[in-house]
């Protein structure tokens, strides 16, 4: 048991006397630069961060600060720590616009955004301002080597904004709020006229439609039938082969039906 203690002493003592822990308690700014460089080196992120950290309010102005921000930028991201990984870039970005790192600085901006990026169903404003950023770097550096991996990001992001109000607007139609599935739904294909979803939007605003035309008093019925008939045909013409073309034709039948009792 004492020779286990002597041995732990040991441990502690050279640990504590290590350049690394030296370099955290002195007040030598090369010391720290010194093994803050080295830790960055090593990958040992983390440990790099702590002195950075100490470095930062020093270094500002000084000839070392733009590799010094640099680093401390990507041990951030490295570590995943996206919300100070993303504000440490934009900071580098302002204040090294000249930097030869400035491209990949203000691409990663934007990745970092957009890994802050949560799953569809929740709020979005991480996503929108990855969009924002990625677009902003998209921009300015139209010939960018980064240009091929910020096109994906970005198209994955738009993608999960679409699918959320998506959802939404289907979600109107769920709980049999045609008016405002109606709306919805009109509004998204507006917005989104490239979407994915737009075959599923199609349908579900016919869906929309045709339940209100059918379940409406008869003053108003005729011309909800014939939006619903409108719906139709606008679904068909996007796709022939629709995966909803069977349940479509069911409407569109009952549809015709329901309309000749307008042409007597």
């Amino acid at each position: 048991m004492i020779k286990y203690l002597f041995v732990l002493f040991i441990a502690v003592t050279i640990s504590s006397c290590s350049p690394y822990q030296k370099a955290l308690k002195s007040e030598d700014v090369s010391l720290k630069y010194e093994q803050a460089e080295k830790k960055y080196d090593a990958k040992k992120y983390s440990k790099a961060i702590r002195l950075f950290e100490q470095l930062a309010p020093a270094f500002r102005g000084k000839p070392q600060s733009e590799k010094m921000f640099y680093m401390y930028a990507q041990c951030y991201y490295k570590t995943e720590q996206y919300y100070l990984g993303s504000y440490q870039f934009e900071s580098f970005v302002s204040s090294y616009p000249k930097s030869e790192k400035v491209e990949e600085a203000a691409f990663l901006v934007g990745k970092c955004n957009s890994m802050l990026s949560p799953p569809y169903s929740l709020d979005q404003t991480e996503t929108v301002k990855g969009i924002e950023k990625l677009q902003t770097f998209i921009d300015t550096y139209p010939n960018s080597m980064y240009l091929p991996e910020a096109n994906a990001i970005l198209k994955t992001l738009t993608g999960k904004i679409e699918k959320k109000y998506f959802e939404i607007a289907k979600q109107y139609n769920t709980i049999s709020d045609y008016k405002a599935a109606l709306v919805a739904l009109n509004n998204f294909i507006d917005e989104y006229p490239g979407t994915p979803y737009k075959e599923a939007a199609l349908y579900y605003r016919l869906d929309s439609a045709y339940k209100l035309a059918i379940n409406s008093v008869p003053a108003k019925m005729e011309e909800r039938l014939k939006n619903a008939k409108a719906a139709y045909s606008n679904l068909v013409k996007f796709k022939v082969d629709s995966e909803y073309k069977a349940k479509a034709d069911e409407m569109l039948a009952k549809i015709d039906e329901e309309l000749k009792q307008f042409s007597k």
